[in-house]
């Protein structure tokens, strides 16, 4: 599976994640649209702030620590919400329609 965005094909891996990282804001839809998910205000922000810790850390953080970002950014954020905007995993979901690599850690997380 690959998909292309401004004339470049960008290859994924067997679970559709990007080989490598794209930042443009024209992938996300199309990732989005393949897992089932219409993006809104809400997931934007979860997506963008998955962006900001790759490019700070060179990986995403675990649900825990995802978790424990939210609940900063904005207070009263539980598991329930993240799971409301990503249902297959939050961390795993959001990075992959984020347009970034497939997390890596334990279970893959």
């Amino acid at each position: 599976m690959a998909y292309e965005v401004n004339g470049v094909e960008l290859e994924t891996d067997e679970e559709g994640y990007l080989i490598e990282p794209n930042y443009s804001d024209e992938i996300v839809p199309m990732i989005a649209a393949e897992e089932g998910l219409a993006m809104n205000d809400e997931r934007w922000a979860v997506v963008n702030y998955m962006r900001e810790q790759y490019k700070e850390h060179g990986h995403t953080p675990t649900f825990r620590n995802m978790l424990k970002d939210w609940e900063k950014i904005r207070p009263g954020t539980d598991s329930k919400y993240l799971y409301t905007q990503f249902p297959e995993m939050p961390a795993k979901q959001a990075a992959k329609v984020a347009g970034l690599p497939k997390p890596y850690g334990k279970g893959g997380y």
